[in-house]
Order: structure tokens, then C-alpha cells, then sequence
């Protein structure tokens, strides 16, 4: 059986793929630099065929001898991008303002900080 400490980290990782499946519906690829000018059905091909490489090389690292680093690695991501969410909070083109969104990308940067202190105390 997985130690709690996996499971913590699984649960945390399904978070981010369900705010992703999310961020399609809210077209978050208008808050991005080079996807925001390009017209929506483009963007949209090019955000969604980025993550088949991402989960990729996630899932390949997850199941390697780098799964530690991994999990730092990932958690210090799921922090920063919960931040950077709480940032562009007022941006006009964000669609992330309600409860259903915000109760996948909080939780995700909280239970990733859990998840570090764990990891350190190991």
C-alpha cells in the first residue's frame, strides 16, 4: 500500500489536472503572453496539445528514480502557480472568480506547502 505521504501528493497532483480540465473551460489561455492575442480556437489547440508532453514527462519522472526531486519540483510549482493565480485575481480576462475554480488552485498551493514540510521532515 502507498504511504500517506504519496497518497497527499496524488491527491494534490489530481487537483492540477482537474483545475487544468478546468482552465479549458475558462479559456486561461487569455492570461498567457504569446497564447492571449491569437484567436480562441488556435489558442485553444495550442494550450491543450502543451499538455500532452507535460503530463508526459510528469508521469514518466513520477515513475523513475528522480521521484523525489519530482515531488519538490512539483510542489514548489503547485505554491508558485496558486500565487500567481491569487496575483492576477483582478485581471479582466481571468474567469477563475468563483468557488468551483478556487477550491482546486488554493487547496493545490496549501496541501503542496504541507506536503514540502513533510517531505523535509522525512
Amino acid at each position: 500500500m502507498p504511504d500517506l505521504l504519496l497518497i497527499l501528493f496524488l491527491f494534490n497532483l489530481s487537483l492540477f489536472l482537474l483545475h487544468e480540465m478546468d482552465a479549458i473551460r475558462r479559456s486561461e489561455w487569455r492570461l498567457f503572453i504569446v497564447l492571449k492575442d491569437m484567436e480562441d480556437e488556435k489558442a485553444y489547440k495550442c494550450f491543450t496539445f502543451v499538455h500532452l508532453p507535460l503530463y508526459t514527462v510528469i508521469l514518466t519522472l513520477l515513475f523513475s528514480s528522480y521521484q523525489t526531486i519530482t515531488f519538490w519540483v512539483l510542489d514548489i510549482f503547485f505554491i508558485i502557480h496558486a500565487v500567481l493565480h491569487l496575483f492576477f485575481e483582478r485581471h479582466p480576462r481571468n474567469e477563475f472568480k468563483n468557488t468551483y475554480s478556487r477550491s482546486f488552485i488554493y487547496p493545490m498551493g496549501i496541501i503542496a506547502l504541507i506536503h514540502l514540510i513533510f517531505l523535509m521532515l522525512r
